[in-house]
């Protein structure tokens, strides 16, 4: 069972908190029974990308051949960026 301050692993990408399958956190809560999860996701250098709630299937323990792997965090999406492009010809 996963406990308070255990490493996980997300096993879906969660897009709106610019995760991606593979990145690893910390637990930072158990909820109810361990049917969902708080965890905090950091850079290397220790800042914090995000803190998100997760179901049970969406991370799994740290196990022990996972390797460690780097990659850059993207960037937000501004609102302009988000809204559909306007459609021309109508």
């Amino acid at each position: 069972m996963i406990k308070e301050h255990d490493c996980v692993v997300l096993t879906e990408d969660l897009p709106a908190e610019r995760l991606q399958a593979g990145d690893v956190g910390t637990v930072v809560h158990v909820h109810k029974d361990g049917a969902a999860y708080e965890v905090e996701f950091m850079t290397l250098t220790g800042r914090t990308v995000a803190v998100v709630t997760v179901e049970s299937k969406q991370v799994r323990p740290v196990a022990s051949r996972d390797l460690s792997h780097v990659r850059p965090l993207a960037e937000p999406q501004t609102a302009a960026a988000r809204e559909k492009p306007a459609k021309y010809g109508r």
